[in-house]
């Protein structure tokens, strides 16, 4: 029965990690905006990039690539852009026909460079909007493969084991302490090493979160390595405290609630700099 019980935790834990980081992952600015749009009885769905990667050269020549597939050989589309934060005029972009999709290629910009653009539509003398607001899309620099998978993972492990701390204190277990010392290591590792090595190649900068900036993905990581830093020193004069490893993996799940990458590192055109603060 016990080992039943043990096996029923692990498996609420795990659910429990995968469902908070999804919902951030699906509530981020940097997700696809998804849609559709009906045209002469089609139903044409679609699916606008708000994040770009650039390749291993210091930009990807050919830029973003926003392609909807369109069958309808008599349907057009266009594609206008221009920088966030100027006083730029729209720059119109016909959208070139490739087998069954509409394709423009947005220019590439600077790492945490952030483009507005608007997609279009048309067929005989109508014209269909697919948003009505102008999506934002966030450039950033290539990253080399070895470096996310283990930050995912070391995220997700400390997410994981900040649940079994409190799992394991509600029910006044005897391995708070191993749980909490296993959460800080991943945390640490994952989130405050391997974070910030990801953020210096995606856009220029080790560390973009107080007291330098803004940026919630970095704020919320301190945030949470602090809460389980005082309830392992908490632990240490009283094993048997059952507060704090409670109280730090509630404040776990409320920091890595909040969508990846908001407020997080943009390129000010009007400086030559990268800043952080700002959402999208």
């Amino acid at each position: 029965m016990k080992l039943i019980t043990n096996i029923l935790i692990w498996i609420f834990a795990g659910l429990l990690t995968v469902t908070v980081l999804y919902y951030q992952r699906m509530t981020g600015p940097t997700y696809p905006q998804r849609g559709s749009v009906e045209i002469a009885n089609e139903e044409i769905d679609y699916k606008l990039l708000r994040t770009w990667a650039n390749e291993k050269e210091v930009h990807d020549r050919l830029g973003a690539r926003i392609a909807i597939r369109v069958e309808d050989l008599e349907i057009s589309g266009e594609c206008k852009y221009k920088r966030l934060g100027t006083a730029d005029e729209w720059t119109i972009l016909i959208m070139q026909r490739e087998g069954d999709e509409l394709v423009a290629m947005l220019p590439s910009q600077p790492p945490a460079g952030k483009l507005l653009y608007l997609v279009s539509l048309q067929k005989g003398n109508k014209s269909y909007g697919l948003t009505e607001k102008p999506v934002v899309i966030r450039f950033k620099g290539w990253i080399p493969g070895w470096i996310p998978p283990p930050h995912v993972f070391l995220i997700f492990v400390a997410l994981l084991f900040s649940t079994m701390a409190a799992v394991e204190a509600l029910r006044r277990g005897k391995h708070v302490k191993v749980y909490t010392i296993a959460t800080l290591v991943a945390m640490f590792v994952g989130g405050l090493i391997m974070g910030p090595i990801m953020q210096k190649y995606a856009f220029g900068e080790y560390w973009a979160g107080w007291p330098l900036g803004q940026d919630l993905t970095d704020n919320k990581t301190l945030i949470a390595f602090i809460v389980w830093v005082i309830a392992f020193f908490v632990l240490r004069k009283n094993p048997k405290n059952r507060f704090w490893p409670v109280f730090a993996a509630i404040i776990t799940l409320m920091v890595f609630a909040v969508p990846h990458s908001m407020f997080g590192s943009e390129f000010d055109y009007s400086a030559g700099e990268v800043t952080t603060g700002r959402q999208g």
